[in-house]
């Protein structure tokens, strides 16, 4: 079953407190998402908190949580479940951001790159056949800025 819209959500620009007790510079509002997903085995509750640079209305933080999170379930779990992203001890210099760039560079080369198959599945094959390999790398050339 799909999750449920969050059931409890609230958002706050009273956060003196929180300045007191931490330096967040810019930090402008501070919110609260309690969410409850339905499975078939039961129900599981989670609570979210969030900080903010701009104190916005309660609709517009909920939109902001949502894209963030879609991001999150998009992106990220793409590249540990693709690229192993999680298990990289790569720590020496610009060589983990740099390593970074180049696994969702080869992420979104492999979406763009037509034909059927998992994202896993065009990567390994990538490896294994040059022409592939060329034909998802001149994607690169074709990708229009939006």
């Amino acid at each position: 079953m799909p999750a449920l819209p969050a059931s409890a959500r609230s958002f706050t620009n009273r956060i003196a407190r929180l300045q007191e007790r931490h330096d967040w510079p810019g930090l402008q509002a501070a919110g609260k998402v309690s969410a409850t997903r339905r499975k078939e085995g039961g129900a599981s509750e989670q609570t979210r908190y969030c900080l903010l640079s701009q104190a916005w209305p309660p609709e517009r933080c909920n939109d902001i949580v949502r894209r963030h999170w879609g991001i999150e379930n998009r992106l990220h779990w793409a590249l540990d479940v693709t690229c192993n992203e999680d298990q990289a001890r790569n720590r020496k210099g610009y060589c983990a951001e740099n390593l970074a760039r180049l696994r969702r560079l080869a992420l979104n080369l492999a979406r763009l790159e037509p034909s059927k198959g998992s994202m896993r599945g065009k990567l390994k094959r990538a490896g294994w056949d040059d022409s592939f390999l060329i034909n998802i790398l001149s994607q690169f050339a074709n990708i229009h800025m939006r």
